[in-house]
């Protein structure tokens, strides 16, 4: 049986990793007492006894935390942003390239940004067979549920007299500098980082990711169905899936994932305006399913125990 220690066990993320872990037959926890959870002794002991520590911390913390680990057979799953463009770390979503058998073989695994891992998975594969050239300038707007600012804005959308200002959505990282641009750019392959338009809504879990495409960004002639031929050719496990017309009756929900652990691409438009779009879990494959699907990986488990597609 394999031990696994999570390290911020009590944020957001952490709790639905433990939620998806603790019913686990091949997997014991290692818990602290809560007056050891801030004990950096108790900690360090905890991560090193363990196979897999997952960080669910503060950049900063993350940092701390890694350096912890002694343990050469340990290995560190970050979900924070610190490691995501370290060379020292694989960039943990395994459906790009070949980053499953790199996790796999990794000690250091860097758990993907919730809005990045949805513009990874549409730009990425585009990148990689030559459908867009990597000096493309890119726009992507990605509406999200409020879950994705922890438990503070948890709090703040669910307190009672709450703004009314947050009845409608809102838009953020108005100086473009969000935390997730780095490794969008990095992972794609791209030169430039696109133009990021996150926004948050009134509803709990859930993420639309959509980056435009003009037409005359596409090389060799492809169009609209170049691309979702290639991303159904590209995903083909369980976590990542291409479907063709996935809308609602001309709609599109960012809560239709909410509670899974797997993305949906789809692809819409014309030939000279197409938007590319993911659906998932902002605390799915945004963040705690990831974790755990690189945690499968990393143990030589089935790559989807645990997990929710349904």
């Amino acid at each position: 049986m394999k031990k696994v220690f999570i390290d911020g066990s009590s944020g957001t993320t952490g709790i639905r990793i433990y939620e998806r872990l603790s019913a686990r037959k091949d997997i014991e926890l290692i818990r602290l007492a809560e007056s050891e959870r801030k004990d950096e002794n108790a900690r360090r002991d905890a991560i090193n006894r363990s196979d897999v520590s997952i960080l669910c911390l503060p950049d900063d913390a993350a940092r701390a935390a890694a350096e912890m680990a002694d343990n050469p057979e340990t290995v560190i799953i970050d979900t924070s942003t610190a490691h995501r463009c370290s060379e020292d770390w694989v960039y943990g979503f395994p459906e790009i390239r070949d980053f499953r058998e790199k996790i796999r073989n990794a000690r250091r695994i860097a758990n993907p940004g919730c809005h990045a891992s949805g513009f990874i998975a549409l730009v990425a594969p585009l990148v990689e067979k030559g459908l867009i050239e990597r000096d493309a300038v890119l726009t992507s707007v990605s509406l999200t549920g409020y879950s994705g600012g922890g438990k503070k804005m948890i709090a703040e959308y669910e307190s009672d007299g709450r703004d009314p200002l947050l009845d409608a959505p809102r838009q953020y990282g108005l100086t473009q500098n969000h935390k997730h641009l780095p490794e969008m750019k990095a992972v794609c392959g791209l030169d430039r980082a696109p133009f990021f338009i996150p926004v948050v809504a009134s509803f709990y879990s859930g993420m639309e990711v959509t980056v435009t495409l003009p037409g005359e960004y596409l090389v060799d002639g492809a169009d609209a169905r170049t691309i979702f031929d290639l991303y159904r050719e590209y995903y083909t496990g369980k976590a990542v899936f291409a479907a063709d017309g996935a809308d609602e009756n001309g709609f599109l929900s960012a809560a239709a994932m909410s509670g899974r652990d797997d993305m949906q691409i789809g692809v819409f438009g014309n030939g000279d305006r197409i938007i590319l779009v993911s659906r998932f879990d902002n605390l799915g494959k945004g963040a705690s399913g990831a974790a755990v699907q690189n945690l499968n990986i990393a143990l030589g488990a089935d790559e989807y125990e645990g997990l929710v597609f349904e």
